[in-house]
């Protein structure tokens, strides 16, 4: 029997729907700890909205190639997960998840085979590998712009190799993407919005169904 589908939503800013997220069954929750993000909350909001998910939800707070100071003052609030979401090296990766104490979510970007060949570099390193998206040229921002990828890219992956995947999933391509790809768990963000940063609560529900709906 394979375990069951984990299912993050990420980019969750209040307690509203924080406890929306949670009551509609998801897994884990993501908190965008990253200034140029639309979906960005403070260390103060960060601190209360781990504190409420704690041992309702796992929690995940996303860095962004973070700093020595970010990540100890990120793991003092005693999340569950970091992710890290930059181009951290495994090297860096190690540091960080031997400073943090704290379990290592790492993203990944795909857009070709060489980006999937690269993802055996942090399996042995990271707690966990997300794939997402890889963003175009010139874009401010690393993850969250909706946009999928080439599913089919990872045929070339290592099938002992588990991982969530990311990248411009919506409530109506989420059971077609885990069908196609058969993640161990998937990841949404602006997927669940009506503009950057703004989750609906409908849609999260819908998306969470849609991804439970798939035996």
């Amino acid at each position: 029997m394979a375990d069951p589908l984990i299912v993050k939503i990420c980019g969750i800013k209040t307690l509203d729907l924080l406890d929306a997220t949670i009551e509609a069954g998801a897994d884990m929750v993501g908190f965008m700890h990253f200034p140029r993000s639309p979906r960005h909350v403070s260390i103060e909001d960060l601190a209360t909205l781990i504190s409420a998910a704690r041992g309702r939800i796992e929690s995940c707070v996303v860095l962004v190639n973070p700093d020595n100071s970010c990540v100890a003052e990120v793991a003092a609030l005693g999340p569950d997960w970091i992710q890290l979401h930059g181009p951290e090296t495994p090297h860096r990766v190690e540091a960080i998840k031997a400073e943090a104490g704290v379990e290592i979510m790492k993203a990944l970007p795909i857009g070709s085979a060489d980006d999937v060949a690269k993802v055996t570099d942090f399996t042995d390193i990271a707690d966990r590998i997300l794939l997402d998206a890889k963003p175009p040229k010139g874009a401010d921002r690393p993850g969250g712009l909706g946009d999928s990828f080439d599913w089919t890219l990872l045929k070339a992956l290592d099938p002992s190799i588990p991982f969530m995947l990311s990248g411009g999933l919506t409530p109506d391509n989420v059971v077609d993407a885990i069908r196609s790809v058969r993640p161990m768990g998937i990841d949404v963000s602006s997927g669940v919005e009506t503009a950057p940063g703004v989750k609906n609560k409908r849609l999260i529900e819908a998306f969470i169904r849609n991804a439970r709906s798939v035996a």
